[in-house]
């Protein structure tokens, strides 16, 4: 079965002034568009056509041979919860959030401090997520490089992300990286999302 690009869940033009239309039409109509595309060519015809797209990312993550398919299928896993992690929308954690957001970072604001800063300081290409932690049973702020993400690693959790790919804001910020995550985490951040796969856990 073809993986398929999914609709975004809102306008190209709902994100602004944060995320311009221009960026939101290229990065998700060119960028995620295309990594679709390259991962039903890279399927096509293989013994891999019929798996869905979490069974492709684990099964490639795994194979060297098969890196092509994982940074392409990861991209498309890794973009649409980027999407669904953006609301143009007020939302904010429900109390169960709240509470585990507070007992692991110490505050509401000293999470959205800490996110920013790592968001940040990942180098090159790469996202920032917030993730639930099964070992220790804790939130944590991680970030991945390239299409690695927490989606191969069993113990983690995604409840939000953050696309630190130069082209998620490179049209509306060029190199002020710092800039477009706080406008992110201070405006866009759908807590609604999160607080859907936090009560999942």
């Amino acid at each position: 079965m073809p993986i398929l690009l999914p609709d975004l869940p809102y306008d190209l033009s709902a994100l602004s002034p944060d995320i311009s239309a221009e960026t939101l039409s290229y990065h998700y109509g060119k960028h995620h568009a295309g990594y679709v595309q390259t991962t039903n060519q890279l399927i096509k015809n293989s013994p891999l056509k019929d798996k869905n797209l979490t069974d492709l990312i684990l099964i490639s993550a795994a194979d060297t041979v098969l890196t092509p398919l994982f940074n392409n299928a990861a991209q498309c896993f890794n973009h649409t919860f980027y999407w669904n992690s953006l609301n143009p929308n007020a939302s904010k954690p429900n109390l169960e959030l709240e509470t585990a957001l507070i007992r692991d970072f110490g505050s509401i604001n000293t999470f959205k401090q800490d996110f920013i800063t790592a968001a940040t300081k990942r180098f090159g290409s790469g996202w920032a997520w917030l993730v639930y932690s099964s070992t220790d049973k804790t939130l944590k702020i991680i970030t991945t490089a390239n299409a690695e993400t927490p989606l191969t690693q069993p113990t983690l959790t995604p409840l939000l992300c953050i696309d630190v790919w130069e082209h998620a804001y490179y049209l509306d910020y060029q190199n002020r990286r710092a800039d477009y995550l706080k406008a992110i985490v201070d405006n866009l951040l759908n807590w609604d999302f999160a607080n859907q796969n936090f009560d999942k856990i």
